[in-house]
């Protein structure tokens, strides 16, 4: 996988920005394969950034019920990264 498979999108949600403004991390939806170590690389590769740890957790999907069939949301994978003190990724800062 090449590092734009490997990072589908950043998240940008209430909580995710109340922990990038307080403790400096950065959260993004990665695919469900990548290791830590993938997702290190391809952040480092795409915004030229250090990255200084990675933690990743899986969210299962969520059942759905459309009248009498019920069915399952696929299950996603994030990754929160934390950078070296003074990074940015201008992604994320608002204009």
């Amino acid at each position: 996988m090449n590092s734009f498979q490997i990072l589908s999108k950043p998240v940008l949600s209430e909580k995710s920005t109340l922990v990038r403004e307080d403790l400096k991390q950065y959260t993004f939806k990665v695919d469900l394969r990548a290791t830590k170590t993938d997702v290190r690389k391809a952040i480092e590769t795409v915004y030229g950034v250090k990255v200084v740890k990675v933690q990743t957790l899986i969210t299962r999907g969520k059942v759905v019920r459309k009248g009498n069939s019920v069915s399952l949301t696929s299950k996603t994978k994030k990754a929160v990264v934390t950078l070296v003190e003074g990074a940015k990724l201008p992604l994320f800062e608002e204009q």
